[in-house]
């Protein structure tokens, strides 16, 4: 069942639903049709000819309105069809956020490869060619052993694991690798959220938990959530399209940014997803005069309390970072529901 029309067009869909009080509902009845005008208003026409197309008219309208009063019906059940699948897919989308947290807490050291697991398989993108990008193509032996993925294999080896367990209890058939690693890197970025926040509450992670729901940035999660449907690459990536982070100058990563679209402010803000200490990469972008300002004003933001700044700009470029050239299905994941024969039940 695909996504209905209306649904994609709020404003279309309001003037429909508004149409009709939500206390009532539309039942067909008989409508009149009063053909006002006579035989003797028409001059120098055949009367049986009048009278048939002055019929036709009459059944024409006659039929126009029952579609029109019957269409708020239909609306009504492509609605229907569109909230099944969406909460579908928000339930599934769930329980694969609910794997990846325990797998996750389970190897915390694990983070910093999820992190550029996810930035490495992105930036195989490449605009001219439009080829590339988040589509899981790292999962292939030929590309997870590149130079650039050194010691990444740990990290994919614990997705397969989760990958076994989610594909176990899906309903809408396995989840694509695309999906699996990007959303297992958004469930590390949460980790480092939260562990920041316990931090600030002297290690006490119930206090540290209130704070972050209180003040941190769950809420803007929500486009990134919606991107639910990445397509898996069928074979590797071109070679040559990802620098060693740990060998490569700021200056080509900021042209390997820059080729993707994104600019000194996106360098900066994903500063954790280059290597696996945090503090020694940002203190080599910050010897770039372009880079600097960026680096200083995330630092900043990390020390308030809701680290606002530098939580809503990860999130933000995390989202654009894990759609570059990507076509979202927004059908994955569905799955017909089981009929129900009333034949058979007992009464």
């Amino acid at each position: 069942m695909g996504v209905s029309f209306l649904s994609t067009c709020p404003s279309l869909l309001s003037l429909v639903a508004n149409d009709t009080p939500p206390s009532t509902r539309y039942h067909p009845r008989s409508v009149s049709i009063c053909c006002n005008k006579t035989i003797s208003d028409v001059v120098g026409e055949d009367p049986f000819h009048w009278r048939r197309r002055e019929v036709l008219k009459c059944v024409g309208a006659t039929v126009g309105l029952e579609i029109i009063g019957s269409s708020g019906s239909l609306v009504a059940m492509a609605n229907a069809a569109d909230l099944i699948e969406r909460r579908q897919r928000s339930e599934f989308q769930s329980q694969v956020k609910g794997t990846l947290y325990n797998a996750i807490k389970g190897n915390p050291d694990i983070i910093p490869s999820l992190l550029k697991l996810a930035l490495n398989d992105a930036l195989t993108y490449e605009k001219a060619t439009k080829s590339g990008g988040p589509n899981g193509s790292i999962r292939f032996s030929s590309e997870i052993s590149r130079p650039e993925n050194t010691g990444l294999s740990p990290a994919l080896n614990l997705l397969e694991e989760a990958k076994k367990e989610i594909d176990s209890y899906s309903k809408g058939g396995p989840i694509s690798y695309a999906d699996l690693i990007n959303y297992a890197a958004q469930s590390a970025v949460k980790a480092t959220f939260l562990a920041a926040a316990i931090r600030k509450c002297g290690g006490n992670e119930e206090k540290g938990n209130i704070l972050y729901n209180a003040y941190g940035s769950n809420g803007q999660w929500g486009l990134f959530d919606r991107q639910f449907g990445r397509l898996d690459a069928q074979d590797p990536d071109p070679e040559g399209r990802v620098p060693i982070w740990e060998k490569a100058s700021v200056q080509e990563m900021k042209d390997k940014f820059s080729a993707v679209g994104f600019g000194p402010r996106q360098l900066a803000v994903l500063s954790a997803f280059l290597g696996p200490e945090q503090s020694a990469t940002e203190t080599l972008l910050a010897s770039d005069p372009d880079v600097a300002p960026w680096v200083q004003k995330y630092q900043r933001s990390r020390e308030t309390v809701s680290q606002t700044d530098y939580e809503v700009d990860l999130i933000t470029t995390f989202t654009k970072l894990s759609t570059l050239g990507q076509q979202i299905n927004y059908e994955a994941y569905t799955y017909p529901r089981a009929k129900i024969d009333i034949t058979k039940l007992k009464l």
